[in-house]
């Protein structure tokens, strides 16, 4: 069974498939083949408030860095090209708290099992 992971701040990014990586604070359970699908809000929603799955992914790689290591091609993978790295920072720490710029976080790299099934029907 796929865990539940919450995109609530990449919403829009994970329905246009311009995000394949996350960075969590905690997540050290996360490992290469594992299936999240990803949702709206998992934890904080209201009484009745429904959990809506957007889509399932699998982890390609999972990592732990400090923040402060992101490059410009992850703040893209992020879903964030426009942004640079120490925007990005201060983005997530600021959405995070007790993150910091040195806190070491999970970096998780995912592929779209939708997209896989799409592209194996082209050929």
């Amino acid at each position: 069974m796929a865990r539940l992971m919450s995109v609530f701040l990449t919403e829009a990014q994970v329905r246009d498939r311009s995000k394949a990586v996350t960075r969590r604070m905690g997540w050290l359970m996360a490992r290469p083949g594992d299936q999240l699908t990803l949702c709206r809000k998992v934890r904080g929603r209201k009484p009745g408030e429904p959990l809506v799955r957007i889509t399932t992914v699998e982890i390609v790689s999972v990592r732990r860095e400090p923040l402060s290591a992101i490059t410009a091609e992850d703040v893209a993978a992020e879903g964030f090209p426009r942004m640079s790295p120490p925007e990005f920072i201060d983005f997530f720490c600021s959405t995070h708290r007790g993150c910091r710029p040195e806190s070491t976080v999970t970096r998780i790299h995912w592929r779209y099992l939708d997209a896989a099934a799409s592209q194996k029907g082209e050929e």
